[in-house]
């Protein structure tokens, strides 16, 4: 049934109708009339600005208020004396066939509107212009300086958005496992997980695991913890003070950019001090306690990681490092985003640089899949790239050219060199790749190969390219061809611009100790690009040509510029970063590390700080840090429920009593059981009879602060306000009374606690059930109270009974204590 109209809409349909009619029998009609005529199948004018749902909220002024909603049967509407049209004129609500005169009525309004209409396009013109648009006309007007400001702004605007979309990542490219589907078949991948991580656990339908949550930057396992929102870490962006206080920020934030911080919280920060001094033991099995108390703790995850690459064991070591990454993205969810390119993250708080170093691990690690590790290297550039905290750019200029990303490597270039040529700066000092030698030499295999697939390039553009690198860094040339089996000439190799150096005594800067450590490391790891046939040829032809150009120049633009940028601390920094990341690869690089910066103290979670530092792992850094591993009190919420849950499990009031003196008496329990009394009842049932007796002979042992009770000159288990009794004699009589013998030896020390636990058992026993009749407790309670003390009756044995013949397989049990 179509929705009720109300008697607004039905007149304009009944008018509509009417006119629709007219026109299609009445071929004299007016172009006007024509114009007004629609299908009668809907409504039109404002009738079409109200769908069925609106026409069940919104009543007309005829209508009065509004009323419910509900099933109405059809019936004639009553007809308004001042507001309703000529009788003639309306149309029932049946259909009933209009009379003549609507159409002249409507031929009426429409004459009164159509010039309107067409005064538009041929009368005056009306400027259509918005008050916005004409206040900034008239300012512009006013104030022509105002333009200019406006033009630069945006000329900046849109530079740094070009930038921004170089760096825009692509998460699909994110995934090594599809990677490598396209390499080897969904098969031969599956086959190789399930023959590393063993056979594989079918997943239960209902249990929220970490394998079941959504990530960009890695795959969750659902051998992962559980994972909650952010496990103690958080972001927010940097405010205005703080952008203004960064290397490099003298000409102001860049448009468009944001940056951002991670945040710990008391916890986490407790779990790094605990981490911290794990680091500081050598004890690899104190990070496993971190841990356990905080699944998430990046650091432990990385320094784990480490340990397990030490080893060899390259899966384990790429899955913490998943887990490093997980935690962190947990971290940004909100306005933070890795797919926009204009999110930075500032490497001076210590909080952020966990996640610069893990991202690094992974593009090391992904070596096999080069579009992986392009995507994770692009990701890194992108939180910062004016300074290059680990100095991804010399990766991504091998990674893009085995990945067949030549383009976007010729893009940044472009991008860079036109600011460098055109005076634009828009933060202080920064790293540009246009002016790094791997870039360089990578910019002309780029032409080169993109010369191959399209004809209408010439090949002079490579050839120039790589003559510009030469020229600028000649320092590559033989190293390369060494790298690359390419035979130079005699004259090539006694030139004094192709020497090799192998450390950084014979520079007098920093900077030109730079210029042959990048010379290594982009021949080192960049050399397999260059031994097929035709580029060794072509390499080899150009270096013989480009002699009498080297001899005949001074200086060189490309090469200035490259000494100016790793003039500051700070680019060197990144270089020395990204070589001690990598350690066991390029150790033979660390010659042209200076020697202070070697001696530094630095740790694997945080490879040489930077001097710019905001925030360190120090005494303020860790002020107001929970310790992970202290009991915290349980709330008030917390007890209560703790108190239902022991009704549940222990129904009668008694035994729920003498439960919880046990242990209350025991504060050692209250340390290995975090749950309190109700974990302690679960546990019953569940553990051996041998495990359960070691569990509280430790308990006894154990004071109120984890310490020996008997240290402290205190029996074990004994009570507040206890008083010995007059049957237990003292400790060295029940040994045997023998006064002489030494505390040193460890095999009556070890007697001596034996018999001190049995003290122990006996005064509990004798305290809590000794001559009161046992009460019916639950399955669970009682089978623990015979477990322990071997209470098989309804009331405790007394001291001189004697085990029945039913219990002679059990051994001799001393119900009376030890006399």
């Amino acid at each position: 049934m179509p929705p009720r109209l109300n008697k607004r809409q039905q007149r304009e349909q009944d008018e509509l109708l009417a006119l629709g009619k007219a026109s299609s029998t009445d071929d004299a009609s007016s172009e006007d009339e024509k114009a007004l005529s629609v299908p009668a199948s809907g409504p039109a004018g404002f009738a079409a600005l109200f769908t069925p749902e609106d026409d069940r909220e919104v009543e007309s002024e005829d209508d009065g208020p509004s009323q419910p909603t509900k099933t109405r049967k059809p019936k004639k509407k009553k007809k308004k004396a001042a507001a309703a049209p000529p009788p003639d004129s309306n149309v029932s609500h049946t259909g009933t066939e209009p009379s003549a005169s609507a159409p002249a009525r409507h031929a009426t309004l429409a004459k009164s509107t159509t010039p309107a209409k067409k005064g538009k396009g041929k009368g005056k013109k009306v400027d259509d212009r918005d008050d916005l648009d004409k206040a900034l006309a008239e300012l512009s007007v006013k104030y022509p300086d105002l333009h200019n400001v406006t033009s630069a702004s945006s000329v900046g605007a849109s530079s740094n958005s070009a930038l921004a979309s170089l760096l825009t990542v692509s998460v699909s490219h994110l995934d090594s496992e599809a990677e490598m589907r396209k390499f080897f078949g969904s098969k031969a991948v599956i086959a190789a997980k399930s023959s590393e991580s063993g056979p594989s656990i079918p997943k239960r339908r209902g249990v929220a695991g970490a394998g079941t949550q959504r990530s960009q930057l890695t795959r969750p396992q659902p051998s992962w913890a559980m994972m909650k929102q952010r496990e103690g870490l958080s972001s927010r962006p940097l405010t205005e003070d703080e952008i203004q206080r960064m290397p490099g920020s003298s000409n102001g934030p860049v448009p468009g950019e944001r940056w951002w911080t991670v945040e710990y919280s008391k916890k986490y920060r407790g779990a790094t001090k605990t981490f911290m001094q794990a680091v500081g033991s050598g004890d690899p099995e104190a990070l496993w306690r971190v841990l356990q108390k905080l699944p998430w703790h990046v650091d432990t995850l990385l320094q784990l990681s480490e340990v397990f690459r030490h080893r060899e064991e390259y899966s384990q070591a790429v899955d913490y490092v998943d887990r490093a990454l997980f935690a962190y993205e947990r971290a940004f969810m909100g306005a933070f985003s890795f797919t926009n390119g204009t999110n930075r993250l500032d490497f001076d708080h210590v909080e952020n640089r966990p996640f610069f170093l893990a991202l690094h691990r992974q593009v090391t690690h992904r070596r096999g899949c080069f579009r992986t590790a392009f995507e994770f290297g692009r990701l890194l550039y992108s939180l910062d790239p004016w300074i290059d905290p680990h100095g991804v750019l010399l990766h991504l200029d091998f990674l893009s050219i085995k990945c067949g990303m030549g383009q976007w490597l010729l893009d940044v270039w472009n991008e860079f060199d036109s600011r460098a040529r055109g005076g634009k700066v828009l933060r202080g000092n920064h790293l540009d790749p246009s002016a790094l030698p791997g870039w360089a030499f990578a910019r002309a295999l780029a032409l080169r190969a993109r010369e191959g697939n399209d004809n209408t390039q010439t090949a002079g553009n490579s050839t120039d390219a790589l003559k510009q690198a030469i020229l600028a860094f000649p320092s590559v040339v033989p190293l390369l061809a060494d790298k690359s089996d390419i035979s130079l000439s005699g004259e090539v190799r006694s030139h004094k611009a192709f020497r090799i150096y192998t450390d950084s005594s014979s520079f007098a800067t920093a900077a030109e100790s730079v210029l042959h450590l990048l010379s290594h490391l982009y021949a080192q790891r960049s050399a397999p690009l260059w031994k097929s046939a035709s580029l060794s040829k072509w390499f080899q032809t150009t270096v013989d040509g480009i002699i009498p150009q080297l001899n005949a120049q001074r200086s060189n633009t490309m090469r200035e510029r490259f000494l100016r940028m790793y003039a500051p601390t700070t680019t060197q920094y990144s270089v020395y970063r990204h070589v001690l990341v990598l350690e066991q690869t390029y150790r033979s690089l660390f010659s042209f590390i200076p020697r202070d910066v070697m001696l530094a103290k630095q740790l694997a979670c945080d490879p040489l700080p930077p001097l710019s530092a905001v925030t360190r792992y120090d005494d303020d850094f860790f002020k107001g840090a929970e310790d992970i591993f202290a009991i915290q009190p349980r709330s008030r919420r917390a007890q209560q429920a703790d108190q239902r849950a022991l009704e549940r499990l222990i129904p009668d009031p008694a035994v729920r009593g003498q439960m919880q003196a046990l242990f209350d008496a025991n504060p050692g329990l209250v340390q290995q059981l975090p749950g309190g009394i109700v974990q302690f009842v679960q546990m019953m049932g569940e553990m051996p009879d041998d495990a359960l007796e070691d569990m509280m002979m430790g308990a006894a042992m154990m004071g109120g602060n984890g310490e020996r009770q008997a240290d402290r000159g205190v029996m074990p288990g004994e009570m507040p306000g206890d008083q010995e009794p007059e049957d237990v004699p003292p400790v060295n009589e029940v040994a045997g009374g023998d006064e002489g013998m030494e505390e040193d030896d460890e095999e009556e020390d070890v007697e001596e606690e034996y018999i001190a636990v049995s003290i122990y058992v006996a005064r509990v026993r004798k305290r809590l059930i000794g001559g009161i009749p046992q009460p019916m407790p639950v399955r669970v309670v009682r089978n623990l109270l015979n477990r322990l003390w071997g209470v098989t009756g309804g009331t405790a044995p007394a001291a001189n009974e004697q085990p029945s013949d039913d219990d002679s397989d059990l051994g001799e049990r001393d119900y009376g204590g030890v006399d």
